[in-house]
């Protein structure tokens, strides 16, 4: 059944829907964070079925699985996902153990556009009723131990010089070349970080995800991509400025990440890989870039984003889009194959859910997913807690600046957990 229900104060809903969460062992709260979206945020608790697997041919087994199902999917796809374009999973050692794919169709969903809230459940009416009557908690955090980093300074210079001789010897144009920042024996309340983190860093595609013990805690400002009827989007971001937040220097900033020659160089080159992604599962001549070199401005930093769109071949069913477009290019390089291989061999870390898309599929088959970036990724059973940064490398690279930039996209997590 469903229902439509209308609240005065969406933000105090919103912190009663989460603590209402928490009665479930598997959940995805998706967030706008206020930003320009199709929902302001969506919420799916408790599975009534669900798909996981690891296994070479999962993309065709989730195919068949959700060809039975009538309701929404939310779920998500994992870096090492083996799809057309990556034929073979990481030998690295697997801590936060996401399986590759994993998607459930919820027993509760619950959308929110402006004050109107559309709840589908066996009683709408009964679920309003006992989210209005969570008490608005306040999550308190244990202090944690202090984040460590899989490399040091000297080692990751190291690895972008090697790198960079690789592009000159012609194995690829870009590579994205990321590093794990990770906890020991963090005793953590992922609802009380992911507080932390939307108030350090909210972003358009935010989101809490737990699949038992197994915790998403995701800022990501980026879309990886959207199906709406026949077109379909992708929103790549290449291109990153530290916004300072002083005074008078927002345009001033703006306009030195708009003319950075290694940044627009970095974009384009992404750009070019996802129209050529694109075109092998759109109509002949509909791959177009909406928008080039789009600057925009975030608490933490300011980022280039171009979008690219196409309208989609008749017979083209989910499987061949994720065939086509995943893992997405802004988190590999090109050309994507080579720059996959490069990434297994110099990255310190297995991937995982980091660099993979977590999103919803809606009946008809629309879907949007974003691209899991600036996540705190925490297995509750071990108590490893995980964060990943870095950049596109190009020829142009300097690898202290690169590092720097890695830092500073991992700046924003350190900061939520040494709060």
């Amino acid at each position: 059944m469903r229902s439509n229900f209308v609240v005065e104060d969406i933000n105090v809903f919103k912190q009663k829907v989460l603590n209402w969460l928490k009665q479930f062992n598997t959940f995805c709260f998706l967030d706008s964070s206020q930003y320009q979206g199709t929902y302001d945020f969506l919420v799916a608790a408790g599975a009534k079925v669900l798909f996981q697997s690891s296994e070479t041919n999962a993309l065709e087994a989730f195919r068949a699985f959700a060809a039975k199902r009538q309701g929404w999917l939310f779920g998500h796809l994992g870096y090492e996902l083996v799809t057309a374009e990556k034929i073979s999973h990481s030998a690295k050692k697997d801590q936060l153990l996401f399986p590759d794919i994993f998607f459930f169709e919820a027993t509760t969903l619950i959308t929110c556009k402006g004050n109107e809230i559309t709840i589908e459940a066996e009683d709408p009416v009964e679920v309003f009723a006992n989210i209005k009557q969570v008490a608005v908690i306040i999550n308190t955090n244990k202090p944690l131990p202090p984040v460590q980093s899989k490399m040091t300074r000297e080692d990751y210079i190291a690895t972008i010089e090697q790198l960079k001789k690789h592009i000159q010897r012609g194995d690829c144009y870009e590579i994205n070349f990321c590093q794990e920042f990770f906890i020991n024996d963090a005793d953590a309340d992922p609802f009380s970080l992911f507080e932390k983190l939307k108030l350090k860093s909210p972003n358009p595609f935010s989101a809490i995800y737990r699949l038992n013990d197994k915790w998403l805690l995701c800022a990501s400002p980026e879309r990886f991509i959207k199906k709406e009827n026949d077109r379909i989007f992708s929103q790549p971001i290449k291109g990153t400025l530290r916004r300072t937040n002083v005074d008078g220097s927002l345009e001033a900033e703006r306009k030195l990440l708009a003319e950075s020659e290694k940044d627009r160089a970095e974009n384009v080159m992404i750009v070019d890989l996802v129209r050529n992604d694109l075109s092998r599962i759109c109509k002949e001549g509909t791959v177009q870039v909406d928008e080039l070199f789009g600057i925009y401005s975030f608490p933490q930093v300011h980022q280039m984003i171009s979008t690219v769109s196409g309208i989609l071949n008749q017979s083209v069913n989910f499987k061949d889009i994720i065939n086509a477009t995943f893992p997405m290019g802004s988190m590999t390089g090109a050309p994507k194959v080579k720059v996959m291989q490069l990434i297994d061999q110099y990255e310190k870390s297995r991937r995982g859910i980091f660099s993979g898309a977590l999103g919803y599929i809606q009946p008809g088959g629309d879907f949007d997913f974003n691209v899991v970036i600036r996540s705190i990724i925490y297995n509750q059973t071990t108590q490893y807690l995980s964060f990943q940064a870095g950049g596109g490398i190009t020829i142009y690279s300097d690898a202290e600046k690169e590092w720097e930039e890695s830092l500073l996209k991992a700046k924003a997590i350190k900061d939520v957990l040494s709060s």
